[in-house]
């Protein structure tokens, strides 16, 4: 193509211009040049990111997902290509978003084996920031076409090669995925290439949309298999998408319906149990169990449940050690530590043994006390009370004698570690008479000593510890599921794949709490739909470990904002900002903004 007209000493005495000088914004005049304008401003942009022109050590990132969507949806196509070029020396390769090398293809082994003296090979990035200007890196940063030949690589180490990439887009969010690249000899290069490519991932594009439904579709075969085998109560949720059939539709009200699917959202995806006994608010009891899970591509869980109504809660009880494991309506999640934690205060409930129940602020650590009170004591309405919310000492301790004056009260005190002093010798002469009665779980920070509580030491002979959200962070499956129908009372929304895992690489300071919060700012910007991660607040978008002061936060703010405004172009970005590329550039590394 266009460089096949151009030297290589030409295309040398322009890279010569662009070695890295020392300054905080490199601007090197060039003149007039020879690069084509799109390859000009990838070179300026390699320039900036002090790529070396002459070599780079191209990074393994990690091992190919091979089982992903697009690695599936590209698998055929790939496959024909590679054939359709019969005996060309041309390498057939498939990149993840940022420019890992998922899958390569060639007709011809001599082609791989030149592509691997360069690192073009399964788990290595091509990414522009660390291999400069290529047909892969290139179209990824610029969300178009690129094709880029010989002395048109930054790096010289590329000269030898002329590549053809393609970005990929999903078909439903339209953003970038992936690239299909065609790599071979600069010599052997054709025009016909970008446009092999581009038909490429147009097909790929194609199988992207058709597999998009094949989560529902899967569902709807499960769910009529299974009315076909059952004359009772056929469930099935999956995703967004819940399936009755018409005898739970007439035999069931609509309350009675809706507390039916929001027990089955909760247990779709726990570990906990294959059958339980759920009690639904009219005290009818119905017995939920799985009858099919399976497990899609993509991590979305399918589940058809048979129901069958059993009888009135107050005819038919639960016998004491029922086989069914026990589950725990208003909570979330299937951690090892978390489930054991439950169980414990459970325990501690059941057998009225007064329970503190330690760990970080915003935890969970009140949740799980008043959820499981309320699941022991279903009659009952368990209270949390917070001493910040009495205006006087004497009022909070009224009301602590007002609601452990039952012989089977149970409530919930908490943060009991930062209630004065002075209140909590009065509280402990005041509950001490209540002790064989009823039921109390109280909340402390690990974090603080046991100094200041010790007077109510005596009335909890049990601790209990709840996990910190970093230590169970495999919950954010459930928990923000779980969440957002809390927040949004179960309107259709979701969070996308690429929003998950940004949520799973932060460090939660905040725990549950600041999930909570961070959901509840998305879904005011987003309330139905697939939420992708351009819609996350700022925060999110920062995986930095260290506390950021107030004017650093509000600067990695407006990064993560203009970035959006700017469709991710950080050039664009910066000039909004009146910052240097350079600046932004390295300002994007240090708030590790993703």
């Amino acid at each position: 193509m266009g460089s096949q007209a151009v030297g290589a000493a030409e295309f040398e005495r322009a890279r010569e211009r662009f070695r890295p000088v020392a300054s905080a914004d490199p601007e090197v005049p060039v003149g007039e040049t020879i690069l084509r304008p799109g390859v000009l401003d990838s070179w300026r942009r390699s320039q900036v990111l002090q790529v070396d022109p002459d070599r780079v050590e191209l990074p393994f990132v990690r091992p190919p997902h091979t089982d992903s969507r697009l690695a599936r949806a590209a698998a055929p196509i790939l496959q024909r290509v590679t054939e359709d070029l019969a005996a060309e020396a041309v390498g057939v390769i498939l990149t993840s978003t940022d420019g890992v090398v998922l899958e390569r293809k060639a007709p011809v082994v001599s082609i791989l084996d030149a592509l691997d003296r360069i690192s073009l090979a399964p788990g290595y990035s091509l990414a522009e920031e660390v291999a400069g200007t290529n047909g892969i890196g290139t179209a990824l940063e610029t969300g178009k076409p690129a094709f880029v030949g010989g002395g048109e690589h930054y790096v010289a180490m590329f000269n030898d090669f002329a590549c053809a990439g393609v970005p990929i887009r999903d078909p439903v969010t339209r953003r970038v995925v992936g690239a299909v690249n065609l790599s071979c000899l600069a010599g052997q290069s054709d025009p016909l290439m970008l446009a092999l490519a581009t038909s490429a991932v147009h097909h790929i594009e194609d199988r992207l949309r058709v597999m998009a439904h094949e989560a529902e579709t899967a569902l709807l075969e499960a769910y009529l298999t299974q009315t076909r085998r059952s004359s009772s109560g056929v469930l099935a949720l999956g995703g967004d998408v819940v399936l009755m059939n018409a005898y739970l539709r007439r035999v069931l009200s609509g309350s009675e319906r809706a507390a039916l699917v929001e027990h089955a959202l909760d247990l779709h995806t726990s570990l906990l149990s294959a059958t339980v006994l759920v009690v639904l608010p009219t005290e009818r009891i119905v017995k939920l169990a799985i009858a099919e899970r399976s497990t899609m591509h993509g991590g979305r869980t399918n589940v058809v449940f048979h129901v069958a109504l059993c009888a009135e809660a107050g005819s038919h009880k639960p016998a004491a050690g029922n086989s069914s494991p026990t589950y725990i309506p208003g909570l979330a999640g299937r951690n090892s530590a978390w489930l054991r934690c439950c169980d414990q205060v459970r325990q501690c409930c059941t057998n009225r043994d007064w329970v503190m129940v330690e760990g970080e602020k915003g935890s969970g650590r009140a949740r799980l006390a008043q959820a499981v009170g309320q699941h022991v004591k279903p009659g009952r309405t368990v209270r949390v009370l917070r001493s910040e919310t009495f205006p006087t000492a004497a009022s909070l301790v009224a009301e602590l004698a007002a609601l452990s004056g039952d012989d089977d009260f149970a409530l919930v005190i908490a943060d009991v570690d930062d209630i004065e002093p002075d209140t909590l010798g009065p509280i402990a002469s005041m509950l001490a008479s209540r002790a064989e009665r009823g039921w109390i779980a109280a909340t402390k920070s690990s974090a603080s000593s046991s100094e200041p509580v010790e007077p109510l030491a005596p009335l909890f002979a049990r601790t209990v510890t709840v996990p910190a959200l970093r230590h169970r962070i495999d919950d954010l499956e459930e928990l923000v599921p779980f969440l957002l129908r809390e927040i949004t009372r179960g309107a259709d929304v979701v969070l996308a794949p690429d929003a998950m895992r940004q949520l799973s690489r932060l460090p939660w300071p905040g725990n549950v709490a600041q999930l909570r919060r961070l959901l509840a700012e998305t879904v005011a910007r987003q309330r139905s739909g697939t939420i992708n991660v351009d819609t996350l607040p700022p925060e999110c978008r920062s995986v930095t470990r260290r506390k950021l002061t107030q004017l650093e936060a509000m600067e990695r703010d407006a990064i993560v904002r203009s970035l959006q405004d700017n469709g991710g172009d950080k050039q664009g970005a910066a000039h909004a900002l009146g910052m240097s590329r350079a600046t932004i550039y390295r300002k994007i590394r240090d708030y590790g903004i993703a």
